[in-house]
């Protein structure tokens, strides 16, 4: 293929795609909803809010993407015909994701009862009257609370707060599904889990690593900034194994310059080490570093700890076996660790290429590593930057949808709104561990406000059994996905229709992953039955407790003391936050003073850290060993196309990476000539844990023995181990074969 031919990110057909969505979705209707000052609904990068929609925090304008578009085009539906609702479940469940998405919003509650193969059209008053009775008959222990990161800081405190009154911990969020890890990682290094950099801190770098992620497809207006840092000369290193398009070129739609020269280069350097060799690498980097002096030891003596283990382990460490376990050359590794050992300011960047992997927070942690070797935590420009994927996924965490609560946290919880929580602040289960529990037959009703657990789940079959094991599920939901059709089979489900985060009847705030908090104003009125998640939450919690009452239950003593109703004002709510969460003392004004703000005490622009003795430590790490495994030879990780947000599909073609469909997998074109495929080719793909069958082929460019395809279609190849830190699955380490079928018959191909 000539370079004029190969693919650029970006460029005129996302601009027209972007304007047939706009025109679809109708132009009165996206210009409000784009310029309403509301938080973006899309990726964790954040724009909107007070300072106007499609205006980032630094005031450029229009900071938009197509995915910002995308965001907006399931909201600004019309309602589902009721007559769509005398199909059956198995009727609902031949629809793809992409056709229940577009169905249009969930006008109506939705019941689907244990002996009925379809859903009836309830009104609010029975369902909320019958969610309570489901809850309050349940054992405390016996439940679980979930929720997504579209949700405002509002509604997610007021779930957390409502379960842990009610009796359970189980408390979790999605980010347990993707950068838990990162969490986890950074407390342990750092003593912060999140974000060390704002968003200004770019424009001043000279160098960005953007490792496991691809923000071409996932977070477009980060691509801006990665060009921007390559035109006042800088570097991009991308850490990838799979050679994305859209991060080699991009063609920026607000550039004319870039458009009309078919694209801008966004890497200056692109290493593609086999899946799951992230340590490899980075140990690589670490010991060219060390072995040319280029290590800041004033930085190091003065605020780090555990650098003598540190610089043993990469001394005991050979080339040899960096480059064994990588797939790279020392060559390609000291070409960018002297990049980095000119660098001054350097900012690291990474996704869930990092987070989804059985050693993900060893992952992270070694990140933190090579920043803190050369001093760049604790600087303006410098530092660490997880790219986060959904809106509000981080403020989620922040206020306490989450199984465990700092003591600090659980205190003041207890003090400030004057309750004893009945579980105290012993640990509950993680996201996967609830299910697990389900699939025991140990839970008997869950929550669940936002997202597509089903979906989102590892082992796909598994998953829809552990669901159905639970006798009664609540959902909270703008549109229908899969998660809302799979898994009701031999139980029953409530399905609730919600507002958007721009129909909020009262104001809400989100958290970007730059740890900037934003004010949402809501107000825009589209579906008549749709209701904020914070009144279904509030009179769903007095009508549980009520129930309780009413049958004499003695824990009642302690619910009481809790009052629901004042939390139907949002500005109650973010009081109560802003008294119990640290760092988050500005948010019991932002209604008054229209102020967003950085979260305090995260941003480091000095070298001041959070651990107990104030400095940041470095972790060893052992070399990945690549799995040697004759029936399942192959590496697969899942991986997101160009028209989908998590795990809604937008569109089926992915125009970045050339593939029209996603029901596919991608191929090294070496592994493909060896396996006698070619493009086009039909196979089935097998793991330990189940196999897709009638797989189209592609090739793309990847590490020989290394394999893609699409998330979430390929979770049914995806088993359950998990970090045993962050509890996050291995999405991006999946041993699997590719297997071709003669008559009913399957023959491993990558085995021979």
């Amino acid at each position: 293929m000539s370079k004029s031919k190969l693919p650029v990110g970006g460029g005129a057909k996302k601009i027209l795609y972007t304007l047939q969505t706009v025109k679809r979705i109708g132009l009165a209707d996206s210009a409000k909803a784009l310029r309403a000052k509301n938080t973006c609904k899309a990726c964790g990068l954040g724009m909107g809010g007070q300072l106007g929609g499609m205006t980032n925090e630094q005031g450029d304008f229009p900071s938009v993407c197509n995915k910002s578009v995308q965001a907006q085009s399931t909201d600004i539906q019309p309602p589902i015909p009721e007559a769509i609702f005398t199909h059956d479940l198995d009727d609902f469940k031949k629809l793809s994701a992409h056709e229940l998405e577009h169905l249009g919003r969930l006008g109506q509650p939705l019941y689907k009862s244990k002996d009925q193969s379809n859903f009836t059209v309830v009104d609010w008053d029975w369902a909320l009257t019958h969610a309570a009775k489901k809850f309050a008959q349940t054992a405390p222990e016996r439940s679980f609370f979930y929720t997504s990161g579209r949700s405002s800081n509002e509604a997610g405190f007021v779930l957390q707060l409502l379960a842990r009154v009610y009796g359970t911990n189980n408390v979790n969020n999605c980010s347990f599904y993707c950068h838990q890890a990162t969490g986890v990682g950074l407390a342990n290094t750092i003593g912060t889990g999140t974000s060390t950099v704002e968003l200004a801190d770019l424009d001043g770098c000279d160098l960005i690593f953007v490792i496991g992620a691809n923000p071409a497809s996932n977070h477009p207006r980060f691509i801006h900034k990665l060009k921007a840092c390559r035109d006042r000369g800088g570097h991009v290193v991308v850490i990838n194994p799979a050679r994305e398009p859209g991060l080699v070129k991009f063609a920026l739609p607000k550039s004319a310059r870039s458009l009309i020269a078919g694209g801008s280069d966004i890497a200056s350097h692109y290493l593609q080490p086999r899946i799951g060799s992230d340590i490899a690498v980075l140990k690589g980097l670490a010991k060219w570093i060390l072995e040319h002096g280029a290590e800041d030891r004033d930085f190091i003596d003065h605020y780090c700890a555990d650098f003598d283990a540190f610089e043993q382990d990469i001394n005991a460490t050979s080339w040899l076996d960096i480059e064994s376990s990588s797939g790279l050359s020392q060559h390609q590794l000291a070409e960018v660790a002297a990049v980095y050992a000119k660098s001054t300011q350097a900012v690291f960047a990474w996704g869930m290429g990092i987070t989804h992997h059985a050693n993900g927070v060893g992952n992270v942690e070694y990140i933190s590593n090579l920043a803190l070797l050369r001093g760049m935590i604790g600087r303006p420009c410098s530092g660490l930057l997880p790219l986060r994927g959904h809106s509000n996924v981080q403020g989620i965490g922040t206020i306490g949808v989450k199984p465990v609560l700092s003591d600090e946290v659980f205190q003041r919880i207890e003090t400030e709104l004057g309750v004893s929580m009945p579980a105290g602040n012993a640990g509950g289960m993680d996201t996967l561990a609830c299910l697990e529990a389900s699939s025991r037959g140990e839970i008997d009703v869950a929550m669940m406000m936002g997202g597509n657990l089903y979906e989102a789940t590892p082992e796909s079959a598994w998953a829809e059994r552990s669901l159905d094991a639970i006798d009664c599920k609540v959902y909270l939901t703008t549109t229908l996905n899969k998660g809302h059709v799979h898994g009701l089979t031999n139980s029953e489900a409530l399905i609730l229709p919600v507002a958007a985060r721009d129909e909020e009847p009262q104001p809400t705030t989100q958290e970007s992953m730059f740890n900037f908090v934003r004010f949402s104003d809501g107000g825009i009125k589209r579906i008549a039955e749709a209701r904020s998640e914070v009144d279904v939450l509030v009179d769903l919690a007095k009508r549980i407790f009520a129930t309780r009452s009413e049958h004499g239950d003695s824990k009642q003593t302690e619910i009481n003391t809790v009052d629901f109703s004042a939390f139907s004002s949002r500005r109650s709510i973010r009081q109560s936050i802003a008294a119990i969460i640290p760092g988050m003392q500005d948010l019991a004004d932002i209604d008054v003073a229209k102020k967003e703000f950085h979260i305090r005490n995260r941003i480091k622009h000095s070298p001041e850290f959070s651990n107990a003795d104030g400095r940041a430590r470095f972790v060893v790490q052992p070399l990945f060993k690549a799995v040697v495994d004759a029936v399942y030879p192959m590496r697969l990780m899942t991986v997101r196309s160009e028209g989908q947000f998590n795990s809604i599909i937008y569109e089926q073609n992915d125009s970045y990476r050339g593939v029209p469909e996603r029901w596919a997998v991608m191929l090294n074109r070496d592994d493909m000539g060896r396996l006698g495929l070619v493009k086009g080719s039909v196979v089935d793909v097998s793991s330990r844990h189940g196999c897709m069958r009638s797989v189209t082929v592609y090739p793309f460019d990847l590490p020989s023995g290394d394999m893609m395809a699409y998330y979430p279609e390929a979770n049914v190849l995806v088993g359950r181990e998990h970090d045993p830190r962050s509890k996050t699955p291995a999405f991006k380490s999946v041993q699997v074969n590719i297997l071709a079928s003669t008559g009913g018959q399957q023959e491993g191909l990558a085995g021979q």
